[in-house]
């Protein structure tokens, strides 16, 4: 299942998810530009490698991605969900939150494969705490998603839990398969930094709270 859009109104410009968008559209660019003997110096220089970690990598590993798809797709999800999670936080509040969680989902992956030679790259685990965090806040609302059934492309609308812990299991279930992989320093798709991520946005959008206008406001969905 892939998502177009979903139905929970937002009461706000989503200035943040915006501005990190296109940050991350810049970069890429900046990438695209590069032949191949610099694209991997830049990967390497700006990815997160846990064998050689340093702190810095942490958040510029978040802006840099592997390729069109990579960047487009987590782009898309991020649209869809930020803005909802930006509204009730506050853009201060959501950037934090981003941040965060693209932390915690470095650190998730990082303690699964603390001696990979593979730099991490791509955004995707600080907006797995986004849809963590829709979860919690959302779950009613309704995701409209295309899926390939039999060759036909069909779209339909799901509950937004549905498709968020459905999600979140493959993930789950994908990185478990993965960790021998993982342990052979192989690479590939880094899926415990979306179940980090994950999990993070389902802790702190509990601990970090939401701003009073929308405390006061009842959910169309509730």
């Amino acid at each position: 299942m892939f998502p177009l859009r979903d139905t929970q109104p937002s009461y706000s410009r989503p200035v943040v998810t915006v501005v990190i968008i296109v940050i991350n559209l810049l970069v890429f660019l900046r990438e695209f530009s590069l032949d191949d003997y610099s694209l991997n110096a830049f990967i390497a220089t700006w990815g997160l490698t846990p064998s050689h970690f340093h702190i810095q990598n942490v958040l510029t590993s978040m802006f840099v991605h592997g390729g069109w798809m990579h960047v487009l797709g987590n782009m898309w999800f991020l649209w869809i969900f930020g803005d909802n999670i930006e509204d009730i936080l506050g853009h201060g509040k959501y950037l934090v939150f981003y941040l965060v969680c693209g932390m915690a989902a470095a650190l998730g992956q990082m303690i699964i494969d603390p001696f990979s030679r593979v730099p991490m790259v791509g955004a995707s685990g600080a907006i797995a705490g986004v849809m963590g965090a829709y979860l919690i806040k959302f779950p009613r609302s309704r995701i409209l998603t295309f899926a390939f059934i039999f060759f036909f492309v069909w779209t339909f609308e799901v509950p937004a839990w549905l498709m968020l812990i459905y999600w979140f299991g493959i993930q789950l279930l994908s990185g478990v398969g993965s960790i021998s992989y993982t342990q052979a320093s192989q690479g590939g798709t880094a899926f415990f930094a979306h179940v980090g991520g994950f999990v993070a946005g389902i802790i702190l959008i509990r601990v970090m709270g939401t701003r009073e206008r929308y405390t006061r406001r009842r959910d169309l969905y509730w």
